[in-house]
C-alpha cells in the first residue's frame, strides 16, 4: 500500500465506523421521550410518570442471546431495587410476536414490566433502537445517564443506581 494513502484509508474506515454506529445504535437522545407503552397485561405506562425516580428501560427480543443472558441481572436488580422505587421496563422489539413475548415472560417468570412495541414507536422515540439488548438508565430528572448497547455490567449498574438514589 502506498504510504501516502494510509492516513486516508484510516480516516475513511473511521467515518464508515461512525456511520455504522449511528445507523445501528440510532441517534443520541438525552431525555426520556414523552411516550406511553402498553404492557403484556394491558397496563399503559406513560414514561413521563417516571420523573422523580431512577428507572431502567431495556429493549430486548426473545430471539436475542444477549437479552436472555441479561434476564438474571434484571431479575436481581428488580428484587433489590423495586422497594426503593426503581421501575424496570423491558420493551420487546416490534419484530417479536406478542405470543412469543408473553410465553417467554411466563416461562422465565419475569417480575418486571414487559411492554410491547408492535409499531416500533418506542424504539424510534429512543433514538431508533435497532439492536438488542439496548438499555437506558434514567435519572430522577428524566435525563438519560447511561445508554448501553449489549449486555450491561450488573455491578456497574448497581453502583449507578445507588448513586442516583443517593442524589434524589
Amino acid at each position: 500500500m502506498n504510504k501516502n494513502k494510509a492516513p486516508y484509508l484510516v480516516l475513511i474506515l473511521l467515518l464508515v465506523g461512525l456511520v455504522g454506529l449511528f445507523y445501528f445504535n440510532g441517534g443520541a437522545i438525552n431525555k426520556v421521550p414523552d411516550i406511553t407503552v402498553s404492557t403484556i397485561h394491558g397496563e399503559k405506562i406513560a414514561l413521563s410518570t417516571l420523573n422523580g425516580k431512577p428507572a431502567l428501560i431495556t429493549f430486548w427480543a426473545t430471539d436475542c442471546p444477549g437479552c436472555i443472558k441479561e434476564i438474571p441481572h434484571l431479575k436481581a436488580i428488580h428484587a433489590d431495587y423495586t422497594a426503593k422505587g426503581v421501575p424496570i421496563i423491558a420493551i420487546a422489539m416490534k419484530h417479536d410476536r406478542p405470543d412469543h413475548v408473553i410465553a417467554m415472560a411466563d416461562a422465565k417468570k419475569l417480575p418486571y414490566k414487559i411492554a410491547l412495541d408492535p409499531m416500533g414507536e418506542a424504539a424510534q422515540a429512543f433514538g431508533n433502537v435497532r439492536l438488542t439488548p439496548t438499555t437506558f438508565l434514567i435519572a430522577p430528572d428524566s435525563t438519560i445517564v447511561m445508554h448501553k448497547l449489549g449486555v450491561f455490567n450488573e455491578k456497574k449498574m448497581r453502583q449507578q443506581l445507588d448513586s442516583l438514589l443517593a442524589e434524589s
